[in-house]
């Protein structure tokens, strides 16, 4: 009820690579002690969302064969964690500030290095060489995105006006971001473009939206998009004091929670434009 049908782990040697990979890049974490910061944090979106592109990409059969099985679900998170992971180790001194967006501080560097992947990703998707035809135009993907940052804007917004989520700061709004992105394009790809649900916990929210009487005007995935709004937004009032206390752990928590969404929420982006 809970793990996607996409989701398998590749074949024996890639997997050994991958585990080694990562115990190397935790080990590498542990040592240097990066600070864990709101600001570093959210230098990690552009790495969440390339990660869902990534994937997508898999899809197309556009990664090259040699290196593709390091891009399914779930190893493409894995993949680029172990990168954004090593990448920011290497950031890691005394004289770089972690809590600083100017251009030496490590959470810039963070977030641009991450910012060239995302785009390179999205430049393949849109004018790339692929074995599909565009099924939809790339158009409906930005609009999917520009609603979503609406929508997402207003509820934190909301958040601010009626709670306390200073300390949650730009991971929590990131994590609002991430999972209406997450409900409104899993919506447009089920009603409107045809695609299915992967996850048998989303399929069925969908399933019992469109159970409803409600569906023959706002078909069945209204209610997912409400379920993934309420939850991004109760995560980050519920993680607040979390954060608060614990800021290294909390933020790092925080901050999956908000790949949860945002990964699968551009993965549904670049997909409907390849395929």
């Amino acid at each position: 009820m809970i793990l996607p049908a996409d989701f398998g782990l590749p074949e024996l040697p890639y997997l050994i690579a991958l585990v080694v990979a990562a115990a190397l890049t935790v080990g590498v974490l542990y040592v240097r002690r990066p600070d864990v910061t709101v600001e570093t944090v959210t230098a990690l979106t552009p790495w969440m969302a390339a990660g869902g592109g990534l994937y997508a990409l898999y899809q197309a059969d556009t990664i090259p064969p040699g290196i593709a099985p390091l891009f399914g679900s779930p190893a493409v998170y894995i993949s680029v964690g172990i990168v954004a992971g090593l990448l920011w180790a290497a950031l890691t001194n005394d004289d770089r500030s972690s809590d600083s967006w100017t251009p030496t501080g490590t959470p810039a560097i963070l977030a641009g290095i991450g910012g060239l992947l995302l785009v390179a990703v999205l430049l393949v998707a849109a004018v790339g060489p692929t074995p599909r035809s565009f099924g939809t135009p790339p158009v409906v993907s930005v609009v999917i995105f520009l609603v979503s940052l609406t929508v997402s804007a207003a509820v934190w917004l909301a958040l601010v006006r009626f709670t306390d989520v200073s300390e949650a700061g730009t991971v929590g709004a990131v994590t609002v971001f991430g999972h209406t992105l997450d409900g409104l394009s899993t919506a447009v790809g089920y009603d409107v473009l045809g695609f299915g649900e992967q996850t048998p916990l989303s399929r069925l929210i969908i399933e019992t939206g469109g159970s409803l009487p409600t569906a023959e005007f706002l078909g069945a995935a209204w209610l997912f998009i409400l379920v993934k709004v309420v939850l991004g937004a109760a995560v980050v009032v519920l993680f607040e004091e979390y954060v608060r206390s614990e800021p290294t752990e909390g933020y790092l928590l925080l901050g999956l929670i908000a790949a949860v969404g945002l990964g699968p929420g551009f993965h549904n982006l670049v997909l409907f434009v390849i395929l």
